[in-house]
Protein backbone atom coordinates (compact mmCIF):
# COMPACT_ATOMS: atom_id res chain seq x y z
CA UNK A 1 0.00 0.00 0.00
CA UNK A 2 1.18 3.64 -0.71
CA UNK A 3 2.28 5.03 2.55
CA UNK A 4 1.26 9.02 3.10
CA UNK A 5 4.85 10.21 3.65
CA UNK A 6 7.44 10.29 1.25
CA UNK A 7 10.30 12.25 1.30
CA UNK A 8 9.55 15.82 1.05
CA UNK A 9 5.84 15.40 2.39
CA UNK A 10 8.10 14.77 5.69
CA UNK A 11 10.49 17.50 5.45
CA UNK A 12 7.73 19.72 4.65
CA UNK A 13 5.80 18.69 7.88
CA UNK A 14 8.88 18.80 9.63
CA UNK A 15 9.68 22.67 8.89
CA UNK A 16 5.80 23.70 9.46
CA UNK A 17 6.13 22.20 13.02
CA UNK A 18 9.45 23.87 13.74
CA UNK A 19 8.52 27.38 11.81
CA UNK A 20 5.68 27.88 14.24
CA UNK A 21 5.74 29.86 17.30
CA UNK A 22 9.51 29.32 18.23
CA UNK A 23 10.73 31.67 16.38
CA UNK A 24 8.40 34.39 16.99
CA UNK A 25 8.70 33.74 20.85
CA UNK A 26 12.67 32.90 20.88
CA UNK A 27 13.76 35.94 18.26
CA UNK A 28 13.31 38.52 20.86
CA UNK A 29 14.28 36.53 23.67
CA UNK A 30 17.65 34.95 22.78
CA UNK A 31 18.64 38.30 21.24
CA UNK A 32 18.47 39.67 24.60
CA UNK A 33 21.02 37.51 25.91
CA UNK A 34 23.33 36.85 22.48
CA UNK A 35 22.85 40.15 21.11
CA UNK A 36 24.10 40.80 17.88
CA UNK A 37 25.59 36.96 17.84
CA UNK A 38 22.25 35.15 18.18
CA UNK A 39 23.21 33.91 15.08
CA UNK A 40 25.84 31.94 16.49
CA UNK A 41 23.43 30.81 18.89
CA UNK A 42 21.34 29.65 16.43
CA UNK A 43 24.02 28.05 14.45
CA UNK A 44 24.45 26.05 17.24
CA UNK A 45 21.43 25.36 18.38
CA UNK A 46 20.96 23.97 15.01
CA UNK A 47 24.02 21.53 15.34
CA UNK A 48 22.20 19.85 18.63
CA UNK A 49 19.01 19.62 16.75
CA UNK A 50 21.12 17.49 13.58
CA UNK A 51 22.16 15.17 16.47
CA UNK A 52 19.06 15.26 18.80
CA UNK A 53 17.69 14.52 15.14
CA UNK A 54 19.88 11.33 14.41
CA UNK A 55 19.48 9.75 17.82
CA UNK A 56 15.56 10.20 17.76
CA UNK A 57 15.43 8.90 14.01
CA UNK A 58 17.32 5.99 14.90
CA UNK A 59 15.28 5.13 17.70
CA UNK A 60 12.10 5.65 15.44
CA UNK A 61 13.37 2.96 12.75
CA UNK A 62 13.92 0.23 15.89
CA UNK A 63 10.94 1.27 17.93
CA UNK A 64 8.11 2.28 15.76
CA UNK A 65 5.51 3.53 17.18
CA UNK A 66 3.44 6.62 17.64
CA UNK A 67 4.20 6.79 21.23
CA UNK A 68 7.30 8.37 20.35
CA UNK A 69 10.07 9.46 23.24
CA UNK A 70 7.73 8.08 25.57
CA UNK A 71 7.78 4.31 23.58
CA UNK A 72 12.14 5.14 23.51
CA UNK A 73 12.26 5.24 27.47
CA UNK A 74 10.40 2.34 27.63
CA UNK A 75 12.51 0.60 25.50
CA UNK A 76 15.51 2.02 27.08
CA UNK A 77 14.76 1.72 30.43
CA UNK A 78 12.08 -0.43 31.20
CA UNK A 79 9.09 -0.43 32.69
CA UNK A 80 9.41 1.45 35.72
CA UNK A 81 9.22 3.98 37.93
CA UNK A 82 11.81 6.13 36.37
CA UNK A 83 10.35 5.39 32.72
CA UNK A 84 6.91 6.04 33.86
CA UNK A 85 7.77 9.17 35.68
CA UNK A 86 9.42 10.49 32.61
CA UNK A 87 5.91 9.62 30.67
CA UNK A 88 4.58 12.27 33.10
CA UNK A 89 7.39 14.19 32.76
CA UNK A 90 6.91 14.61 28.79
CA UNK A 91 3.28 15.29 29.21
CA UNK A 92 4.00 18.61 31.63
CA UNK A 93 6.31 19.84 29.31
CA UNK A 94 4.08 19.77 26.39
CA UNK A 95 1.91 21.80 29.04
CA UNK A 96 4.32 24.33 29.72
CA UNK A 97 5.20 24.70 25.89
CA UNK A 98 1.54 25.41 25.44
CA UNK A 99 1.77 28.28 28.08
CA UNK A 100 4.57 30.03 26.35
CA UNK A 101 3.14 29.82 23.22
CA UNK A 102 0.17 31.32 24.27
CA UNK A 103 1.65 34.19 26.09
CA UNK A 104 3.54 34.48 22.92
CA UNK A 105 -0.15 35.10 21.28
CA UNK A 106 -0.56 37.59 23.90
CA UNK A 107 1.86 39.41 23.88
CA UNK A 108 1.62 39.94 19.98
CA UNK A 109 -2.50 39.98 20.17
CA UNK A 110 -1.95 43.14 22.60
CA UNK A 111 0.47 44.71 20.92
CA UNK A 112 -1.91 44.68 17.79
CA UNK A 113 -5.01 45.06 19.05
CA UNK A 114 -4.35 47.09 21.94
CA UNK A 115 -0.87 48.97 21.51
CA UNK A 116 0.69 48.95 25.03
CA UNK A 117 2.17 45.92 26.59
CA UNK A 118 -0.24 45.76 29.55
CA UNK A 119 0.12 42.16 31.39
CA UNK A 120 -3.71 42.20 31.94
CA UNK A 121 -4.55 41.72 28.36
CA UNK A 122 -1.51 39.74 27.83
CA UNK A 123 -2.71 37.03 30.36
CA UNK A 124 -6.48 37.63 28.73
CA UNK A 125 -5.76 36.96 25.40
CA UNK A 126 -3.45 34.09 26.61
CA UNK A 127 -5.90 32.48 28.63
CA UNK A 128 -8.30 32.99 26.03
CA UNK A 129 -7.02 31.74 22.87
CA UNK A 130 -6.40 28.27 24.87
CA UNK A 131 -10.23 28.59 26.40
CA UNK A 132 -10.80 28.78 22.19
CA UNK A 133 -8.75 26.10 20.89
CA UNK A 134 -10.19 23.48 24.01
CA UNK A 135 -13.63 24.03 22.47
CA UNK A 136 -12.21 23.70 19.10
CA UNK A 137 -10.81 20.46 19.99
CA UNK A 138 -13.97 18.98 22.39
CA UNK A 139 -16.58 20.24 18.76
CA UNK A 140 -13.34 18.32 16.04
CA UNK A 141 -10.71 20.33 14.81
CA UNK A 142 -11.20 19.00 11.04
CA UNK A 143 -11.01 22.01 9.50
CA UNK A 144 -8.06 23.54 11.39
CA UNK A 145 -6.22 20.30 10.59
CA UNK A 146 -6.40 20.49 6.72
CA UNK A 147 -5.45 24.34 7.21
CA UNK A 148 -2.16 23.46 8.53
CA UNK A 149 -0.83 23.59 4.88
CA UNK A 150 -1.72 26.26 4.09
CA UNK A 151 -0.78 28.33 7.38
CA UNK A 152 2.07 26.66 7.00
CA UNK A 153 2.99 28.18 3.27
CA UNK A 154 1.75 31.40 4.56
CA UNK A 155 4.19 32.24 7.74
CA UNK A 156 7.22 30.75 5.58
CA UNK A 157 6.20 32.85 2.58
CA UNK A 158 6.58 36.18 5.65
CA UNK A 159 9.22 35.16 6.68
CA UNK A 160 11.58 34.47 3.44
CA UNK A 161 9.81 37.77 2.17
CA UNK A 162 10.91 39.80 5.26
CA UNK A 163 14.55 38.22 5.69
CA UNK A 164 15.54 38.85 1.66
CA UNK A 165 13.87 42.81 1.78
CA UNK A 166 15.90 42.96 5.13
CA UNK A 167 19.24 41.90 4.21
CA UNK A 168 19.59 44.79 1.94
CA UNK A 169 18.64 47.36 4.74
CA UNK A 170 21.15 45.83 7.13
CA UNK A 171 22.92 48.59 9.16
CA UNK A 172 26.78 46.63 9.13
CA UNK A 173 27.51 49.30 12.37
CA UNK A 174 24.55 46.75 14.35
CA UNK A 175 26.70 43.78 13.93
CA UNK A 176 29.95 45.01 14.37
CA UNK A 177 31.65 42.70 17.25
CA UNK A 178 32.21 46.25 18.70
CA UNK A 179 28.58 46.09 19.65
CA UNK A 180 28.62 42.40 21.15
CA UNK A 181 28.08 41.70 24.71
CA UNK A 182 29.73 39.02 27.28
CA UNK A 183 30.17 36.22 24.65
CA UNK A 184 28.57 34.39 27.54
CA UNK A 185 25.54 35.62 26.57
CA UNK A 186 25.49 33.93 23.13
CA UNK A 187 26.19 30.17 24.90
CA UNK A 188 23.64 30.76 27.71
CA UNK A 189 21.36 31.29 24.56
CA UNK A 190 21.51 28.15 22.89
CA UNK A 191 19.07 26.62 25.40
CA UNK A 192 16.69 29.10 24.10
CA UNK A 193 16.87 28.98 20.49
CA UNK A 194 17.06 25.30 20.39
CA UNK A 195 13.31 25.16 21.56
CA UNK A 196 12.87 26.87 17.97
CA UNK A 197 13.95 23.77 16.47
CA UNK A 198 11.69 21.30 18.76
CA UNK A 199 9.18 20.92 15.94
CA UNK A 200 11.74 18.26 14.36
CA UNK A 201 10.99 15.18 16.64
CA UNK A 202 7.01 14.89 14.92
CA UNK A 203 8.90 13.99 11.75
CA UNK A 204 9.70 10.30 13.68
CA UNK A 205 5.82 10.44 14.63
CA UNK A 206 5.31 9.78 10.46
CA UNK A 207 7.53 6.44 10.77
CA UNK A 208 4.12 3.90 10.37
CA UNK A 209 3.27 5.81 7.74
CA UNK A 210 6.46 6.47 5.54
CA UNK A 211 7.68 5.23 2.20
CA UNK A 212 10.78 3.32 2.90
CA UNK A 213 11.46 4.64 6.40
CA UNK A 214 15.08 3.43 6.49
CA UNK A 215 15.84 5.77 3.58
CA UNK A 216 13.60 8.58 4.32
CA UNK A 217 13.25 9.13 7.35
CA UNK A 218 17.14 9.83 8.75
CA UNK A 219 17.22 12.47 5.51
CA UNK A 220 13.52 13.78 6.34
CA UNK A 221 15.03 15.22 9.69
CA UNK A 222 18.28 16.63 8.40
CA UNK A 223 16.64 18.48 5.10
CA UNK A 224 14.24 19.74 7.10
CA UNK A 225 16.97 20.81 10.20
CA UNK A 226 18.87 22.19 7.98
CA UNK A 227 16.41 24.43 6.00
CA UNK A 228 15.55 25.87 9.16
CA UNK A 229 18.54 26.51 10.19
CA UNK A 230 19.13 29.04 7.34
CA UNK A 231 16.35 30.65 7.49
CA UNK A 232 16.16 31.02 11.18
CA UNK A 233 20.08 32.55 11.38
CA UNK A 234 18.87 34.78 8.24
CA UNK A 235 16.10 35.80 9.94
CA UNK A 236 18.46 36.60 13.66
CA UNK A 237 20.90 39.18 10.90
CA UNK A 238 18.04 40.29 9.63
CA UNK A 239 16.66 41.46 12.70
CA UNK A 240 19.77 42.49 14.56
CA UNK A 241 20.29 43.88 11.44
CA UNK A 242 17.76 46.72 11.49
CA UNK A 243 17.20 47.32 15.41
CA UNK A 244 19.57 48.39 17.96
CA UNK A 245 20.05 45.76 20.09
CA UNK A 246 17.98 48.68 23.41
CA UNK A 247 15.27 48.28 21.03
CA UNK A 248 15.23 44.48 20.78
CA UNK A 249 15.47 44.19 24.62
CA UNK A 250 12.69 46.46 25.26
CA UNK A 251 10.25 44.56 22.67
CA UNK A 252 11.91 40.94 23.25
CA UNK A 253 8.25 39.84 23.25
CA UNK A 254 7.29 40.86 20.20
CA UNK A 255 10.83 41.77 18.45
CA UNK A 256 10.35 40.03 15.55
CA UNK A 257 7.68 41.83 14.30
CA UNK A 258 8.62 45.40 15.13
CA UNK A 259 11.90 44.60 13.50
CA UNK A 260 9.81 44.60 10.00
CA UNK A 261 8.95 48.45 10.52
CA UNK A 262 12.32 49.93 9.23
CA UNK A 263 11.92 47.56 5.99
CA UNK A 264 8.04 47.59 5.30
CA UNK A 265 6.68 50.46 7.96
CA UNK A 266 3.28 50.29 9.99
CA UNK A 267 1.71 47.99 7.52
CA UNK A 268 4.59 45.24 7.51
CA UNK A 269 4.56 45.43 11.20
CA UNK A 270 0.35 44.60 11.24
CA UNK A 271 1.12 41.71 8.86
CA UNK A 272 3.87 40.18 10.79
CA UNK A 273 2.15 40.77 14.08
CA UNK A 274 -0.91 38.75 12.29
CA UNK A 275 1.47 36.10 10.77
CA UNK A 276 2.83 35.58 14.39
CA UNK A 277 -0.89 35.10 16.01
CA UNK A 278 -1.69 32.52 12.82
CA UNK A 279 1.36 30.58 13.96
CA UNK A 280 0.93 30.80 17.76
CA UNK A 281 -2.54 29.76 17.30
CA UNK A 282 -1.61 27.04 15.39
CA UNK A 283 0.53 25.56 17.51
CA UNK A 284 -1.08 25.66 20.16
CA UNK A 285 -4.21 23.87 18.58
CA UNK A 286 -1.78 21.27 17.85
CA UNK A 287 0.09 21.17 21.07
CA UNK A 288 -3.22 20.32 22.78
CA UNK A 289 -4.32 18.36 20.49
CA UNK A 290 -0.99 16.42 21.10
CA UNK A 291 -0.94 16.98 24.64
CA UNK A 292 -4.43 15.30 24.83
CA UNK A 293 -3.20 12.13 23.01
CA UNK A 294 -0.45 11.92 25.23
CA UNK A 295 -2.39 12.35 28.52
CA UNK A 296 -5.03 9.33 26.94
CA UNK A 297 -2.26 7.14 26.27
CA UNK A 298 -0.53 7.51 29.66
CA UNK A 299 -4.02 7.31 31.69
CA UNK A 300 -5.36 3.81 29.62
CA UNK A 301 -1.59 2.78 30.33
CA UNK A 302 -2.04 3.57 34.06
CA UNK A 303 -0.14 6.61 34.34
CA UNK A 304 -2.25 9.36 35.17
CA UNK A 305 -5.55 8.85 36.79
CA UNK A 306 -8.90 7.76 34.83
CA UNK A 307 -10.75 11.19 34.35
CA UNK A 308 -8.32 11.42 31.33
CA UNK A 309 -10.03 8.69 29.49
CA UNK A 310 -13.54 9.50 29.57
CA UNK A 311 -15.28 10.97 26.07
CA UNK A 312 -16.41 14.37 26.82
CA UNK A 313 -17.92 15.61 23.18
CA UNK A 314 -14.89 13.88 19.81
CA UNK A 315 -12.36 14.73 22.50
CA UNK A 316 -11.46 13.75 26.34
CA UNK A 317 -11.44 14.55 29.92
CA UNK A 318 -8.04 15.10 29.23
CA UNK A 319 -8.36 18.07 27.20
CA UNK A 320 -10.27 19.83 29.91
CA UNK A 321 -7.59 18.92 32.68
CA UNK A 322 -4.97 19.88 30.59
CA UNK A 323 -6.32 22.85 29.96
CA UNK A 324 -6.91 23.98 33.56
CA UNK A 325 -3.59 23.10 34.43
CA UNK A 326 -2.31 25.67 31.64
CA UNK A 327 -3.93 28.09 32.54
CA UNK A 328 -2.19 28.95 36.18
CA UNK A 329 1.07 28.98 34.03
CA UNK A 330 -0.29 31.83 31.64
CA UNK A 331 -1.21 34.11 34.91
CA UNK A 332 1.77 33.60 37.05
CA UNK A 333 4.66 33.36 34.33
CA UNK A 334 5.90 36.01 32.31
CA UNK A 335 6.84 34.43 28.55
CA UNK A 336 10.75 34.97 29.20
CA UNK A 337 10.23 32.54 32.00
CA UNK A 338 7.70 30.12 30.97
CA UNK A 339 9.61 29.94 27.65
CA UNK A 340 13.29 28.83 29.69
CA UNK A 341 11.21 26.83 31.97
CA UNK A 342 10.00 24.75 28.24
CA UNK A 343 13.06 25.39 26.79
CA UNK A 344 15.01 23.27 30.06
CA UNK A 345 11.74 20.53 30.40
CA UNK A 346 13.06 19.58 26.26
CA UNK A 347 16.16 19.33 26.64
CA UNK A 348 16.63 17.53 30.17
CA UNK A 349 14.05 14.91 28.69
CA UNK A 350 15.66 14.73 25.28
CA UNK A 351 19.43 14.59 26.90
CA UNK A 352 17.92 11.42 29.37
CA UNK A 353 16.41 10.03 25.69
CA UNK A 354 19.91 10.22 24.55
CA UNK A 355 21.49 8.50 27.48
CA UNK A 356 19.00 5.83 27.45
CA UNK A 357 20.00 5.31 23.70
CA UNK A 358 22.69 4.37 24.68
CA UNK A 359 22.14 1.17 25.87
CA UNK A 360 20.37 -0.24 23.20
CA UNK A 361 22.75 0.85 20.54
CA UNK A 362 22.83 -3.24 19.49
CA UNK A 363 19.64 -2.80 18.29
CA UNK A 364 19.57 0.29 16.45
CA UNK A 365 22.97 0.28 15.09
CA UNK A 366 23.17 3.86 15.32
CA UNK A 367 26.65 6.04 15.60
CA UNK A 368 27.89 5.38 19.56
CA UNK A 369 30.25 8.99 18.99
CA UNK A 370 27.40 11.07 17.95
CA UNK A 371 25.01 9.42 20.57
CA UNK A 372 27.34 10.73 22.44
CA UNK A 373 28.03 14.00 21.24
CA UNK A 374 23.82 14.43 21.43
CA UNK A 375 23.85 13.24 25.36
CA UNK A 376 26.46 16.11 25.71
CA UNK A 377 25.88 18.75 24.04
CA UNK A 378 21.98 18.70 25.49
CA UNK A 379 23.50 18.25 29.00
CA UNK A 380 25.46 20.78 28.78
CA UNK A 381 23.19 23.33 27.22
CA UNK A 382 20.20 22.25 29.80
CA UNK A 383 22.71 23.19 32.54
CA UNK A 384 23.55 26.58 31.11
CA UNK A 385 20.39 27.82 30.60
CA UNK A 386 19.20 26.29 34.08
CA UNK A 387 22.61 28.41 35.50
CA UNK A 388 21.44 31.39 33.54
CA UNK A 389 17.68 31.23 34.54
CA UNK A 390 18.73 30.57 37.85
CA UNK A 391 20.73 33.89 38.23
CA UNK A 392 17.55 35.88 36.81
CA UNK A 393 14.88 34.36 37.23
CA UNK A 394 15.67 31.63 40.45
CA UNK A 395 11.63 30.77 40.15
CA UNK A 396 11.79 28.71 36.81
CA UNK A 397 14.56 26.68 38.36
CA UNK A 398 12.18 25.80 41.53
CA UNK A 399 9.22 25.14 39.57
CA UNK A 400 11.52 22.78 37.16
CA UNK A 401 12.28 20.96 40.55
CA UNK A 402 8.81 21.01 41.77
CA UNK A 403 7.40 19.37 38.36
CA UNK A 404 10.19 16.50 38.25
CA UNK A 405 9.23 15.78 42.05
CA UNK A 406 5.62 15.77 41.53
CA UNK A 407 5.86 13.53 38.28
CA UNK A 408 7.44 10.98 40.26
CA UNK A 409 4.70 10.93 43.54
CA UNK A 410 1.97 10.87 41.02
CA UNK A 411 3.63 8.21 39.27
CA UNK A 412 4.49 6.56 42.62
CA UNK A 413 1.13 7.14 44.21
CA UNK A 414 -0.72 6.28 40.80
CA UNK A 415 0.99 2.76 40.72
CA UNK A 416 0.06 1.84 44.48
CA UNK A 417 -3.33 3.03 43.13
CA UNK A 418 -4.20 1.38 40.11
CA UNK A 419 -1.51 -1.30 39.85
CA UNK A 420 -0.69 -0.68 36.28
CA UNK A 421 2.24 0.81 34.59
CA UNK A 422 3.47 2.17 30.89
CA UNK A 423 3.79 -0.76 28.57
CA UNK A 424 6.30 -0.80 25.46
CA UNK A 425 4.17 -0.52 21.80
CA UNK A 426 6.12 -1.42 19.81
Amino acid sequence: MKKAFGLWSAVFMGIGAMVGAGIFIVIGQAGSMAGNIVWLSFIFGGIIALLSGYSLAKLALSYPSRGGIIEYLVQEFGVNVFSGGMGILFYFAQLIAIAAVAKSFGAYATKLFIGNQSIYWIDLFGVGIVFFFTVVNLIGAAMVAKSENIIVIIKLSVLVVFVIAALFTIKPVLLSFNATPPISGMFFAIGITFFAYQGFSVITNTVEDMNNPAKNMLRAMHISILIVALLYVATSIAVLGNMPLGEVIKAKDYALALAVKPVFGEIGFKIMAITALIATASAINATLYAATEISYVLAKDGNLPKVYEYNVFNSFDGLIVSAIITIPMILFFNLGEITAAAAISMLIIQAITHFGHLKVLKNTKANKFAIWLAFIFMTVVAGLTGYYSYKTSPIVVWYLIGIFIAGFIIEIILRKINKREITSQS
